[in-house]
Order: structure tokens, then C-alpha cells, then sequence
């Protein structure tokens, strides 16, 4: 039985142990040959987040996955994309977590707004404490 469970998850590791085998995508490493694109390229990836990785950048980022995204964000780049078209892809393919500047949308607003309300009962709090001790 121990056999066959270790089997089991022989197998199942397969398909994981090959993404991280294959070789990784053409402009995963390599720089695009018009300057000016390539900066674009660069300032793009700096703004997007790695999905395996924790609070890095693509650019950073020496994951697989991250080396896909990299390949992705310069090849559009080099055939005449805008970079706001690569984040709107991205961000539709990955989610807004893939992007560190999500845009105020239904699902995010709750990003923006939270922090504000917060702010707002704590101001609300300190003038009643601090107001109120010096009316007694």
C-alpha cells in the first residue's frame, strides 16, 4: 500500500518537476534590442507583482513563472503594445493581485475605502476622548 501511495505522488509530481525543468522563455533573461522599448519593458515588470514569489517584482524575480511573465511583458512591448494593455491582460489572466497598483474597481474599492473609514472613526474617537476630558 505504501508502494502505491508513493507511486501515486511520483506521478503527480511530474508535471511540477517538468515546469521547472523546461528551459526558460526567450526574453525571460534577455533584453530587448530597441533601448527605449526595453525601458518600457523594465518600468512595466517593476510594477508587476511575481504570483510565486513573495512582495518581488517580475523584474526581480527569478522564478519560472516570473521568466514567462518577463517573456510576455517584452514581446508585446516589442510588437507595439502599451504597457496599461499588457497590465489590463495581466490583470485579467492572473487577477488585481498581479499588479502593485490595483485600479478601483467593484472587487477592490474595498482597498481604498477601508483604510479611510478607519481613519476617520479613530479621528472621531480621539476628539470625543480628548474633547470630552476637557469640558469637565
Amino acid at each position: 500500500m505504501k508502494a502505491l501511495i508513493a507511486l501515486f505522488l511520483a506521478v503527480a509530481a511530474v508535471p511540477l518537476a517538468a515546469q521547472d525543468s523546461m528551459p526558460p522563455a526567450p526574453y525571460a533573461y534577455r533584453q530587448l534590442d530597441d533601448p527605449a522599448q526595453e525601458a518600457a519593458a523594465q518600468a512595466l515588470m517593476e510594477t508587476l507583482r511575481c504570483l510565486k514569489c513573495q512582495s518581488q517584482s517580475i523584474a526581480d524575480s527569478d522564478a519560472p513563472m516570473a521568466g514567462d511573465m518577463r517573456h510576455q511583458v517584452r514581446t508585446r512591448i516589442a510588437a507595439g503594445e502599451e504597457p496599461e494593455a499588457i497590465r489590463a491582460w495581466l490583470v485579467e489572466r492572473y487577477g488585481d493581485y498581479v499588479s502593485y497598483a490595483p485600479q478601483i474597481s467593484p472587487v477592490t474599492w474595498p482597498l481604498f475605502a477601508v483604510p479611510l473609514l478607519i481613519l476617520i472613526v479613530a479621528a472621531l474617537i480621539l476628539r470625543r476622548r480628548i474633547g470630552g476630558k476637557g469640558g469637565e
